[in-house]
Formats: structure tokens, C-alpha cells, sequence
């Protein structure tokens, strides 16, 4: 997401928990461990941010932040595995007099770095919004500052594993080898990440943010997640009910499928990706001369270059060679953000060009090839691309606790030639970023992850926001969120992209009376992008 650059370590402010399970559980759904409630957890002690964490913001508005750490244990059942520290940010309701109480936000991943997000919180709401709440961000445990779950000790070890995984294996020898890689890594997690590699689950992570929600004094909960943060929001719903004031999750994940059939809900996301090109090739079809890539069949265009480099490396204009990860992992960054649309026409028609040279394209090439100009997709991750990579292994620390992936790794090839038939341009990639690994995980099977059920009540509906042609989380899944959770309310927006929020003047006015009133928007509407694809601000 849009939530700014890592931040090193935060302010050594530290808050104590008291003993897990003292509280009530009456407002929890059944079987669910109790966590910490107000009156019996410590409040969190707001000190002064370091400069580090502030850059960026302006001198006159850092009397705002405040940062801390708060500590929680291992795990909630256990006391004797010990305690790690949540990594905090506040800024604070810019009009205190009207302050409603507290707004979490997460990114997405998992592994995204929430800590910064309030800084940026205007890129995702209302100015009303930033007024009546304090915004509160937080690296989840094992992200970021937030402990980071290291499976490496050294820098060396790390480069070795990772660099012999393979985005888009299809020979007998890459597809070996970087199955051979993910072993490899569950070793060195199995050797060097320590107790918490058992405690990754979401459900861990909701239990932590019911305690910080209990420790900042509000008695309950007001939430925005993104992409995988859709997952914390919905989770901590059907976890504490009662505890849910307003809860607003868009970039939504199918929560029932992904906690119950990793491997189905990870083909899923691949058609996702498929879907959502499939509309920016048609869209471009219909943009003419805004898009590069239009003359011809873009469609046809496309497959051609997808099937070429499967075999053979496009060399650009400037030297640099494009081969099969190259394309798949540009076109999915691509994908995120429809602003970046016209590079992506520009890009794809000068691979072409190389395929098929005529006197007019070779009179224009040289310079930069317009690849280097696109986001490239981080296959560990499900946040938009411009996440910040933060040097820990949560990805797979929570993916392969709460996704059951039930094969063995010897069965991934077959998956990925199954995939390559179903999605051709994504499926064999997501396969071998998600899948390949969990086999191999070493918690994969003995994390205590969230199951459902999903049903449970609110007073009142949660949000659900979600985009027509979302490519990470397709739209799909957030009628399923919808449909699963026990009270929700479906926004749909006519828009490409992952995630919407600050982006959609209809849902960001929506979301703003809804966390602020509780007023819930009318059901069945259909909202629209403030930027259509391959136009300008202003146009249609």
C-alpha cells in the first residue's frame, strides 16, 4: 500500500500486559481463547517518535505522533514462551474536542509494515476521518519492528536460498531446483527462528490487536485492513463480536476458502490475475491511441509474447533481455495500479516491436526499455508494490499457518502444468510463489490458525469494499466475504486495481460516514474510480 518507507526501530516506550485470559469471555465466539480486556491490561505509554520515523512529515504537524512499544506474549495461552514488542505510531485526532476514539489500519502482506500508515492516512481518508480519530498503525508480530520472524542469520544464507527460486520454474532443473530452494528455507526457519515461528497465525495476530485495542482505552474495535488486512478485520469479527465497533476491509480476501483450501484459494487469486488483464488488454482495445499496445489484437498480441519468451529471452531496445519471470512479474505489478497503465501499453508494444521490427519502430528504438519503468510484483506478496520489502520471512510465517496446503511438495509440478492451463499467465507463477512452500514449512501443520466460523454477528455491518477487477484479490472473493461474515455490507466499485480507498470519492464518503455515524451505505450500489484507466483526472 501507500504507507511509506520502513522505519528503523521505534521508541523504547514499553507497556506491560498482564496475564492473558483474565477477562470476559462472553463477547467472544465459542471456543476462543479469552485476551485481554479493558481493566486488565496495561495502557500504552505514548512517547516522543525519532526523527527517522517522522521523515516526511511536516515540522509543523509532528506534534501529532507520538510511538511506542507494547508487549505481548508468544502466545496468549502460554506465558512461559515469553514476550515480544509491537512496534506502534499515533497521530493523533487533529480535532480532539470532536475525537471519536481510535482507528487501526493494517496494509496487507502478510508481512506489509503498518507502522507508518498513519502519516499517510490522508491518502486513504476523508479529512473528517483524520480529525475525529486517532490513527494508530502497527507492524503485526513478526513484521518490520515487530520482532521480525528471521528464518536467516546471515545475509549470505538468505542471498544462497533465495537465489536459486525460480518466479516461473518450467524446466526439470529450475523447477527442482527451486523446490529444492524452499526446503531449504523451512530448514533454516526450523534452525533459527525461535518460538515464535509456531505463533504466526492470524488468529495470533487478532489476539494482539484486541489486546492494543483493549491497552489505547477503547472498548471497541475501529479497524480499515487492506489486501491480507482484510483477513485480521474479518478474523478479529468473527473472533470478538461484541468488541466490533466498525470495521472497514477492502482488497478483500475469500476468508472461508483461504483458512480451509490454500491450494484452491491460491489458483483462485491466480485467475484473478488473468481476469484483471484480461480487462486491461480489452480496455486498452478500446483506448486507442492512449495506449501503445492497441493496434492489432491486444489480446492476441499478448499471448504471442507470453508464449515466445516461455522458450526464448526478447531482447529490448536497450540490451537487457526479457524472459518469462521478467514479463510475468512486471505485467502483475502493473496490474496493481491502473495509473501505470499506459507505460504497461508502451512496454508490452515494445517487446512486440521486437518480434515483428519494421523501418518505423527500429528508427525509433534506443533509450531505456519502458520495462524498467514498471513496478515489479514482489511474488511474496500480496500488498501493491510499492510496499516497502521489509528483510523478514512473515510472509510464509503467517501464509503457511493459515493456509492449509495439504500435498506434497512432489505434487507442485503437476499443480503448476494444471495452472498453466487454467490461468496461462499467472497460474504456474502463483503456484511456485504460494504453494511450493508450505509443504515444506516447518509450522505449517502445528500453528493454531482461525478457522471460522465466520458468521458471527456484529451490531454493526462490516464494510466490505471491492473492485471489479482487483487482480490480487479478485472481486469474487469480496462477495464471499460478504456472504460469509454474519453482518457485512457489500460496496462494489466499476474499477481496475488492488484496493480502492482514497481513490473513489463515492467510497471514500461512504466509509467516512460509516466510521464516523455508523451509518451504513445502501445496499447494492455500484461506485465508480475518481480515474478511469488510459484517462485523465476529470474525465470520464
Amino acid at each position: 500500500m501507500r504507507a511509506g518507507t520502513l522505519v528503523a526501530a521505534v521508541a523504547v516506550v514499553t507497556g506491560a500486559v498482564t496475564a492473558a485470559g483474565t477477562g470476559t469471555a462472553a463477547a467472544e465466539a465459542p471456543g476462543v481463547p479469552v485476551a485481554a480486556r479493558v481493566g486488565s491490561t496495561a495502557g500504552v505509554d505514548w512517547g516522543e517518535c525519532t526523527a527517522e520515523q517522522l521523515s516526511g512529515v511536516p515540522d509543523d504537524q509532528t506534534g501529532l505522533y507520538s510511538c511506542a512499544r507494547y508487549r505481548v506474549p508468544i502466545d496468549h495461552d502460554d506465558a512461559s514462551l515469553g514476550t515480544i514488542d509491537l512496534a506502534l505510531m499515533k497521530r493523533a485526532a487533529k480535532v480532539p474536542g470532536q475525537r471519536v476514539g481510535s482507528l487501526f489500519l493494517n496494509p496487507g502482506g502478510p508481512g506489509g509494515s503498518g507502522l507508518r500508515m498513519p502519516i499517510s492516512g490522508d491518502s486513504y481518508f476523508q479529512p473528517q476521518v483524520m480529525d475525529r480519530f486517532d490513527l494508530i498503525g502497527f507492524d503485526p508480530r513478526g513484521v518490520g519492528d515487530s520482532n521480525p520472524l528471521r528464518c536467516f542469520t546471515t545475509a549470505e544464507d538468505s542471498q544462497d536460498v533465495m537465489g536459486a527460486m525460480v518466479p516461473v520454474p518450467v524446466s526439470r532443473n529450475d523447477i527442482s531446483g527451486t523446490l529444492a530452494a524452499y526446503r531449504d528455507y523451512g530448514r533454516f526457519c526450523e534452525r533459527n527462528a525461535g518460538a515464535l515461528l509456531e505463533h504466526m497465525s492470524t488468529r495470533d495476530v487478532v489476539r494482539d490487536l484486541d489486546t492494543l485495542r483493549a491497552a489505547v482505552g477503547d472498548q471497541r474495535l475501529t479497524y480499515a485492513g487492506f489486501s491480507y488486512g482484510t483477513l485480521i478485520g474479518s478474523t478479529y469479527a468473527a473472533m470478538f463480536p461484541q468488541q466490533t465497533r466498525a470495521i472497514v476491509i477492502d482488497g478483500n480476501v475469500d476468508p472461508e476458502l483461504r483458512t480451509n483450501d490454500g491450494v484452491t484459494y491460491d489458483l483462485a487469486r491466480a485467475q484473478g490475475f488473468e481476469i484483471a488483464l484480461d480487462g486491461f488488454l480489452k480496455r486498452c482495445d478500446q483506448a486507442g491511441d492512449a495506449c501503445a499496445f492497441s493496434p492489432g489484437d491486444p489480446r492476441a498480441k499478448f499471448d504471442e509474447l507470453r508464449e515466445h519468451v516461455r522458450t526464448e529471452p526478447i531482447t529490448l531496445p536497450d540490451g537487457t533481455e526479457m524472459d518469462l519471470d521478467a514479463l510475468t512479474s512486471a505485467v502483475s505489478g502493473a496490474l496493481y495500479s491502473p495509473a501505470g497503465f499506459p507505460e504497461l501499453g508502451e512496454a508490452l508494444q515494445q517487446a512486440y516491436d521486437v518480434l515483428h521490427p519494421s523501418a518505423q519502430n527500429q528508427s525509433q528504438a534506443g533509450g531505456k526499455s519502458a520495462f524498467a519503468k514498471l513496478p515489479v510484483r514482489n511474488g511474496h506478496a500480496d500488498v501493491r508494490p510499492d510496499s516497502p520489502y521489509t528483510t523478514d520471512d512473515s510472509y510464509f510465517g503467517v501464509n503457511c499457518a493459515d493456509k492449509p496446503i495439504d500435498i506434497a511438495q512432489d505434487e507442485v509440478p503437476g499443480i503448476a502444468a494444471g495452472a498453466d492451463r487454467e490461468s496461462p499467465t499467472f497460474g504456474r507463477y502463483q503456484v511456485f510463489s504460494d504453494i511450493a512452500a508450505c509443504p515444506a514449512w516447518p509450522a505449517a501443520k502445528t500453528s493454531d490458525p482461525y478457522r471460522g466460523p465466520w458468521q458471527a454477528h456484529t451490531e454493526t455491518p462490516v464494510l466490505v469494499v471491492s473492485n471489479y477487477y482487483d487482480p490480487a484479490t479478485q472481486y469474487r472473493f469480496g462477495k464471499q466475504m460478504a456472504a460469509e461474515l454474519g453482518n457485512s455490507r457489500l460496496l462494489s466499485v466499476d474499477a481496475f486495481g488492488h484496493c480502492i480507498l482514497g481513490d473513489s470519492k463515492g467510497v471514500d464518503e461512504a466509509a467516512a460516514a460509516y466510521l464516523i455515524d455508523l451509518k451504513v451505505p445502501a445496499d447494492g450500489q455500484v461506485f465508480q474510480p475518481d480515474v478511469q484507466p488510459f484517462s485523465t483526472p476529470g474525465q470520464s
